[in-house]
C-alpha cells in the first residue's frame, strides 16, 4: 500500500484552510519546484508531482471532504463519496445473531472507527452473510498522452484533462477565449490573468457525461520575454552613444512601450529595474521587469555619422586592451 501522504503538509497549509488559500499555496509552490524552473533537477519534479496531487484532492470539495474522513483509507473504493454500506441481517444462524445490521460510514468520524465496528460486529456473529457488493465508488484511469479521466461507477460522470497552450501576452491579460477540443467541440471560456505554466482550470461538466473538464496551461515561448518566478526579463539594444552618454529610452513591457533611464556609462549585460512591471502574483501585487542591456552596433553609417566617429578615434584616451594579461 502506498504510504499515506499529508496533503495539507505538502501544501504548507492548516486543515481549516480555505479554499482560497489552498489555491494560493499551490500556485507558489507550483512556481517554485516547476520542471521548466528547475531543469534537470529531479527532486524538484517530484515535489512538483506531489504539490500537484496534493492540489487536485483539496481543490475538489468531494474528495477532500473523504480525505478529511477517512485519512489514509479515503480513496479506498467503497469511501471516497461517503458510501452507505448496508448489508442484510439475517436470523437463521443457530443463535439468530445479526450481522452488520445497517452499519453507515458516515455516522462515524473516520473510516478507522467504522472498521472496527463493522469488524467486532463480524467477529460475534455465529452466522455466516453475504454482503451486497457496493457500487458507488470512484477509480482513476491514466491514459497516454494529454487526458487524464475519472470513473464513476454508478452515473458514469467523466473528468477529462486537456492542454492549453496559450501566448505570454494572452497568459497576462486572461479574458474570454474561444477554444477547439479534441473531441471537435468549441468552447468559449474565460481565462483569470496571470496564467503560469502547469496551471489547471476548471471547466465544470464540460466533462463526458457531466463531468468536469481540466485545462492543464502551457504558456508558450516568447519572443522578448521570458518569465523568472513573477520578474519579467527582456533584452535592450542601445547604442555606443546612449551607452556612454547615458538618458531616457523606450523599453516594452507587458503593458506597452514605457520610458526609461539609462544611466550614463552602464555596461553591456547590467540589468535594470523597472518596479511593478512585471507578472501578477498571487498576493495582488506584481513582480518587476528586469531589462538587460546589449550593445548594438549601426549596420551602416551615413558619411556625417563616419566622419565624427573618425574624430571620436583621434582623441578618445580609452584603450580597452590596456589591461590584458600580455
Amino acid at each position: 500500500m502506498q504510504n499515506f501522504r499529508d496533503y495539507y503538509q505538502l501544501l504548507g497549509v492548516d486543515r481549516g484552510a480555505s479554499s482560497e488559500d489552498i489555491k494560493r499555496a499551490y500556485r507558489r509552490l507550483a512556481r517554485r519546484y516547476h520542471p521548466d524552473m528547475n531543469p534537470g533537477d529531479r527532486a524538484a519534479e517530484e515535489k512538483f508531482k506531489d504539490i500537484s496531487e496534493a492540489y487536485q484532492v483539496l481543490s475538489d470539495p468531494n474528495r477532500r471532504d473523504s480525505y478529511d474522513r477517512y485519512g489514509e483509507h479515503w480513496s479506498q473504493p467503497g469511501f471516497r463519496n461517503r458510501s452507505t454500506v448496508r448489508q442484510s441481517s439475517h436470523q437463521g444462524g443457530r443463535n439468530g445473531t445479526a450481522v452488520a445490521d445497517n452499519l453507515e460510514v458516515g455516522d462515524y468520524d473516520n473510516f478507522q472507527d467504522f472498521l472496527d465496528q463493522l469488524l467486532g460486529r463480524r467477529s460475534r456473529a455465529t452466522t455466516q452473510t453475504s454482503s451486497r457488493r457496493v457500487t458507488n465508488y470512484e477509480t482513476d484511469s491514466f491514459r497516454p498522452g494529454v487526458t487524464k479521466t475519472t470513473y464513476t461507477a454508478r452515473s458514469g460522470r467523466r473528468d477529462a484533462e486537456a492542454s492549453l497552450e496559450v501566448p505570454l501576452e494572452r497568459a497576462y491579460q486572461g479574458g474570454r477565449e474561444r477554444i477547439r477540443l479534441g473531441d471537435g467541440r468549441s468552447l468559449e471560456v474565460s481565462l483569470p490573468p496571470g496564467m503560469m505554466t502547469g496551471q489547471r482550470i476548471r471547466l465544470r461538466g464540460q466533462g463526458s457525461g457531466g463531468g468536469d473538464l481540466y485545462l492543464k496551461i502551457d504558456v508558450l515561448p516568447h519572443a522578448i520575454f521570458r518569465l523568472e518566478g513573477f520578474d519579467v526579463v527582456c533584452t535592450l539594444p542601445v547604442t555606443a552613444s546612449e551607452a556612454v552618454l547615458g538618458g531616457q529610452v523606450e523599453a516594452p513591457t507587458l503593458d506597452g512601450w514605457v520610458k526609461m533611464s539609462i544611466p550614463a556609462g552602464v555596461r553591456p549585460g547590467q540589468r535594470l529595474r523597472l518596479a511593478g512591471k512585471g507578472y501578477p502574483t498571487d498576493e495582488g501585487d506584481r513582480g518587476d521587469q528586469l531589462v538587460e542591456i546589449t550593445l548594438t552596433l549601426p549596420p551602416e553609417l551615413s558619411d556625417e555619422e563616419e566622419n565624427l566617429y573618425r574624430q571620436l578615434r583621434q582623441i578618445e584616451t580609452y584603450n580597452p586592451r590596456a589591461t590584458l594579461p600580455y
